[in-house]
């Protein structure tokens, strides 16, 4: 699996080994103004999907070779973040609540309702967005305290733990101005508003940005 440059729209991708399933759910998704990819097997899909596409899965628990539950731990292992609603028949239930379990978004029997899995598409889509709207802030704070030299950084630090200028210049073995100084960088160069706001941005700037 590879990283797709650009920023395409996001796909509902279908994998499901029932020809009529598989098309039947490509067509409620067109009717919704969404764009599904089908595929008749999860070695097709995992072999065609590109870690960085936008989108959803559809996914079938029980299908010939590769099962949609190790599918699932395919992508996970793979690093995809890709929201997967699994369609399962009534047999297949405590699958699909391990599937949950490992992070699925959620499960519908067969026969489902249009508008049921509609929903949950939709959830899905939404939960997918927000995620990478998070993973660009992220980004985009690790690159801001990239720019902080050493001893900004090292002022930071102090700032975060609830430190006063005076206590921080007495720690470093420099004068209160220069914190000050060096304190006004770190506002400057993080964008942050406030102190509160920098604190936030701190703490949200030491999550891991997607790899």
């Amino acid at each position: 699996m590879s990283a797709a440059p650009g920023n395409p729209q996001p796909k509902v991708f279908i994998v499901d080994d029932d020809p009529p399933v598989r098309e039947s759910i490509a067509l409620l998704v067109r009717s919704i103004g969404l764009e599904p990819e089908e595929y008749d097997s999860a070695t097709e899909f995992l072999d065609a999907y590109e870690v960085d596409r936008p989108g959803c899965l559809v996914l079938d628990v029980r299908m010939p070779g590769m099962s949609g539950i190790e599918l699932q731990k395919r992508l996970i292992a793979a690093g995809s973040t890709l929201p997967i609603i699994f369609i399962t028949g009534h047999g297949d239930v405590p699958l699909a609540v391990q599937a949950i379990r490992a992070g699925a978004l959620d499960f519908i029997e067969k026969p489902f309702r249009d508008q049921e899995l509609l929903d949950r598409v939709q959830e899905a889509l939404d939960q997918e967005a927000a995620l990478r709207r998070r993973q660009r802030e992220i980004e985009k704070l690790h690159e801001r305290f990239a720019e902080l030299t050493q001893r900004e950084r090292e002022v930071l630090d102090f700032v975060v733990r609830g430190e006063a200028n005076k206590v921080i210049a007495n720690r470093l073995g420099v004068s209160q101005r220069t914190v000050e100084i060096h304190r006004a960088n770190v506002m400057r160069k993080t964008g942050a508003e406030s102190l509160a706001a920098l604190v936030r941005m701190a703490v949200h700037s030491r999550e891991p940005a997607a790899g």
